[in-house]
C-alpha cells in the first residue's frame, strides 16, 4: 500500500495512505482525547475533543475523520488546540452530568485545566425524565449527543434504525421514530447502544439498581470471558460479576465476530444466572 509523509508535532512520520490523523498520532504514542470516536463506528465529528491544528487550515480539524495527506504539518497539542479542548470540556461538564463518564474524562479535565464552574451553575440544559425499561435505563441528562448509539443502531451494526437525533439546538435529543415508546419502536433490545455509550446515559438495569442502592463496587467485580451458548456463531462475552451476580455483559471490541456487538440473548440472556 502507498504511504504518505506528514510532520506530526515536529517529527516526520510515514503512514499508510488513508490513515486518519487520530490513528497516526496513536501509532506514535500520542494521546488525543475523544468521546464520540470508536474504531468500529463511522466518524461523525460531534464531540470536537479530537481537533488538531493543520498548517494552512483556517479552522481546527477533527483528527478522527481527517485522513493524513502527504506534506501535511500537524500539531496535536498547540496552545490553540489545548484552549479548544478546555472549552469543550468545560461546556460539556457544565451542562451534562458526567459523573459516570469514561474514566479518561476526569484525567482530561485535569490535563487541560477545565473549570466547568466558569460556564454557570452546572444546570442541565435539557431536562428529561429518566426512563426505566426492564433491561436498561435511559438517563438522557447524561447524554452528550455523541451519536454513538445512533450509529451502532443504524448501518454500522444493527440496522434497526430505532433511534435518531430529534430536535434542533438546545432541544436536540435522542428519540425513537415519532417519539414512540421504545417497546413500540423498531428496537430489538440488543443493548449495543449501552456498549458504546461513553457517559452512562444508557445503563444496564442491574448496574443502575446497584448504584441506586449504593452497592455498586467495581473493585469487588470480576470479568470472565466466555462464549455465548445461545447459538453456534461463537460470540465472545465478557461477564462482569459482583457477589455471584452478573451485572453487565459486554463483548471485546477487537473480537472478529462481534466487534463489540451482541444480540438480545447474548447481551441480556445470561442475567438470570445467580439471581
Amino acid at each position: 500500500m502507498s504511504t504518505v509523509t506528514i510532520t506530526l508535532d515536529g517529527e516526520s512520520v510515514e503512514v499508510t495512505e488513508g490513515t486518519t490523523l487520530l490513528q497516526a498520532a496513536r501509532d506514535q504514542g500520542r494521546e488525543i482525547p475523544t468521546l464520540c470516536q470508536l474504531d468500529t463506528l463511522t466518524p461523525v465529528n460531534t464531540c470536537r475533543l479530537c481537533l488538531v491544528e493543520v498548517e494552512g487550515s483556517r479552522t481546527l480539524v477533527p483528527s478522527c475523520s481527517r485522513p493524513a495527506e502527504d506534506g501535511m504539518v500537524v500539531s496535536t497539542n498547540s496552545d490553540r488546540v489545548r484552549h479548544s479542548r478546555r472549552m469543550v470540556l468545560e461546556l460539556l461538564a457544565s451542562s451534562v452530568n458526567l459523573d459516570r463518564a469514561e474514566p479518561e474524562l476526569a484525567g482530561w479535565m485535569r490535563e487541560y485545566g477545565a473549570d466547568p464552574d466558569r460556564m454557570g451553575d452546572g444546570e442541565v440544559v435539557v431536562e428529561e425524565p429518566r426512563i426505566h425499561d426492564n433491561l436498561y435505563v435511559r438517563d438522557y441528562e447524561r447524554c452528550i449527543l455523541c451519536y454513538k448509539c445512533v450509529e451502532v443502531c443504524g448501518t454500522d451494526a444493527q440496522h434497526s434504525f430505532a433511534i435518531a437525533v430529534a430536535g434542533r439546538g438546545f432541544e436536540s435529543r435522542i428519540s425513537t421514530e415519532y417519539d414512540t415508546d421504545l417497546t413500540e419502536s423498531a428496537c430489538v433490545y440488543c443493548g449495543n447502544c449501552i456498549g458504546v455509550c461513553p457517559t452512562g446515559a444508557l445503563e444496564f438495569r442491574a448496574e443502575f439498581d446497584l448504584r441506586q442502592a449504593g452497592a455498586w463496587n467495581p473493585e469487588a467485580q470480576e470479568v470472565t470471558r466466555t462464549v455465548c451458548s445461545y447459538c453456534g456463531i461463537g460470540c465472545n462475552l465478557e461477564l462482569r460479576t459482583q457477589d455471584g451476580r452478573i451485572v453487565r455483559v459486554t463483548s471485546p471490541q477487537d473480537h472478529d465476530i462481534t466487534s463489540g456487538n451482541l444480540c438480545i440473548k447474548g447481551r441480556f440472556g445470561s442475567t438470570y444466572l445467580g439471581t
